[in-house]
């Protein structure tokens, strides 16, 4: 377990990683505790992965970014996050404690029991999806003494529910070997030839990766390209290199993604990023 603490000190993050067992689909849990005594807001980026944030009474509320966003943010103390190709705001009102995992789709899909296009672009108690064992589980972190405590107890609580996930539950190989291939590449590799990779039509693709993943392969793409694009501009990169390394047409069509999936084009998202950790991974 490693533990890191924010330059004014008000803030903690606390990080395991999870049972083998439970590896590569979950993955690393990250404790948090806010006590910044102020409202604080957080913008959350779409990662191409699925949310599970157990919150320890605070309330938060996730709304959304730019054009079309108007009204107020829903609150919640707990919330699963499917995945999503437009940033969020998460905001609270300064003191905030948890724990939150990340998920791969496909993980995902087997440990939530619900299709995950249902999922996508919302943001869900816990609870709708897990029943009263969710709310057993958040009880028993709260209660722990530490975060080693609270780790080995998320360790128990997946490892069970994942043994007791029903067959049917399981993704397609072909649905799993076509996400590998997207993550792989960064969302690069043209959906047409993703398609005659899994033998299949790319509409039954669409369709089954909707349901097992959550957003269709081209929408994926989109966040995965994205991220990547984020990841290189961070170092400093050129963004007419990152625009040609990442598959965008030109530097134009990567500020116009930019703007449209997070709400800033890159400078300015990159300046508002600068010394600041998204509470949520998304």
């Amino acid at each position: 377990m490693r533990r890191r603490v924010c330059a004014a000190g008000n803030c903690q993050w606390f990080y395991a990683r999870p049972d083998a067992r439970l590896r590569p689909g979950i993955g690393a849990y990250r404790g948090f505790r806010s006590t910044a005594g102020t409202p604080q807001e957080r913008l959350v980026v779409p990662t191409g992965r699925v949310s599970l944030l157990i919150g320890f009474g605070s309330e938060m509320r996730l709304g959304r970014t730019g054009r079309g966003a108007a009204g107020a943010a829903a609150a919640h103390t707990s919330v699963v996050s499917g995945l999503h190709t437009r940033a969020r705001v998460l905001g609270h009102q300064g003191d905030l404690h948890g724990v939150e995992l990340t998920l791969a789709p496909w993980a995902a899909y087997r440990l939530l029991g619900a299709s995950l296009g249902e999922l996508a672009d919302t943001v869900t108690d816990p609870a709708d999806v897990l029943g009263d064992r969710v709310r057993d589980l958040g009880a028993a972190l709260e209660a722990a003494p530490g975060w080693r405590e609270r780790f080995a107890l998320l360790d128990e609580a997946l490892l069970r529910w994942t043994a007791g996930a029903a067959p049917s539950r399981e993704p397609s190989p072909a649905v799993l070997e076509a996400w590998r291939l997207l993550d792989r590449t960064a969302g690069s590799l043209p959906i047409g030839e993703l398609a005659a990779r899994t033998g299949w039509s790319l509409r039954h693709l669409e369709n089954r990766f909707r349901e097992q993943v959550g957003l269709t392969p081209k929408r994926l793409a989109r966040v995965l390209r994205l991220n990547r694009a984020i990841r290189l501009l961070a170092t400093g990169a050129g963004a007419a290199g990152v625009a040609a390394d990442c598959g965008f047409y030109d530097q134009a069509h990567l500020s116009r993604e930019f703007t449209a999936m997070t709400g800033l084009p890159p400078g300015r998202f990159l300046a508002a990023r600068s010394g600041t950790s998204a509470w949520l991974a998304g």
